[in-house]
């Protein structure tokens, strides 16, 4: 049962320290689509350390799951994992643990998707209502502009199936017509990327384990990433200036540029736009790429370690 133990104690490692690791490199600002997957790389791994830990330890309890988790496997490789022959009390209480956070994972994401549908649903209900379909439109044919009779400049993307495009009259006023294609691109490359989704999940670990610092940091970084990759979807089209010049005319009325502001993220996100940040080399994000694709890939090892040195031994 070392492996298990290995397993726990490297999950452990990773969602306490992955944190303070990460907020050192100074480059996640110049490639947050990378930052993203590095991100998505790393709770992926905990939670490969959890569920391999679940499995390993079910077998050393429970005949039945030791004959599901090794069953396709020859003799040589169960023996190498060295499971007791009788069913272990603490195994059966790690595999319980972990199979309770499983489903709490799940109870958790449901809620999550649950909440968010109901609340685009009745959005979308709320759009319908003050944006009624033209005549002959059809309900699904696709992706719609609604424009909003509102005095705040604002622009957002309602996800569904289609993806709903929503800009108030106050915006139309404020922004001329390369702002607003930019705008909207920025909302589109949301819908592309499915940047609604991650947010799900990520919402879903952070509320479902509060005291987990990956989970509460994953979400953070989501949150604010996603925004930095949609901005360089709109600045790639229609230039940076551009794209700062959208986001001060959507939000100049709402105090986020104060210096009493508790709200940073646009000023930092205008200030990213107008005095960019060389982005790293292919070289460079080639090696970050396959460095953090192989980070999943240390829990499967440590746990097929043993399987795979008596079949090769």
């Amino acid at each position: 049962m070392v492996i298990t133990i290995t397993l726990l104690v490297l999950g452990a490692l990773t969602a306490a320290v992955a944190p303070r690791v990460v907020a050192r490199g100074s480059w996640s600002d110049r490639e947050p689509v990378l930052a993203l997957w590095m991100w998505q790389c790393v709770v992926a791994a905990v939670l490969l350390c959890c569920v391999l830990a679940m499995a390993l330890s079910g077998a050393a309890a429970w005949r039945a799951v030791h004959g599901g988790v090794f069953a396709p496997a020859p003799t040589v490789v169960v023996d190498a994992y060295a499971l007791p022959p009788a069913s272990e009390p603490w195994a059966a209480l790690i595999a319980l643990v972990l199979a309770c956070g499983g489903l709490w994972t799940a109870v958790a994401l449901t809620r999550e998707v649950r909440r968010a549908s109901a609340l685009r649903r009745r959005r979308r209900a709320e759009l319908l209502a003050r944006v009624p379909r033209l005549p002959g439109e059809e309900p699904g044919s696709a992706e719609r502009l609604i424009v909003l009779e509102d005095e705040r400049p604002d622009a957002w993307l309602l996800p569904g199936t289609p993806p709903r495009l929503v800009i108030t009259t106050a915006a139309l006023r404020r922004l001329n017509r390369r702002q607003l294609d930019a705008v909207l691109a920025h909302e589109r490359g949301h819908a592309r990327a499915r940047h609604h989704w991650l947010q799900h999940c990520a919402g879903a670990l952070a509320g479902g384990f509060p005291g987990v610092p990956v989970f509460a940091a994953f979400q953070a970084q989501v949150h604010r990433l996603v925004e930095l990759s949609a901005d360089d979807m709109a600045s790639r089209r229609f230039g940076r200036l551009t794209t700062a010049l959208a986001l001060v005319g959507l939000n100049e009325g709402r105090g986020v540029f104060c210096h009493a502001s508790e709200h940073t993220e646009v000023p930092q996100r205008v200030s990213r736009l107008l005095a960019p940040e060389r982005r790293l080399s292919a070289s460079r994000r080639l090696r970050l790429t396959a460095a953090v694709t192989l980070v999943p890939a240390v829990p499967l090892l440590v746990a097929f370690a043993p399987g795979l040195s008596a079949l090769t031994g």
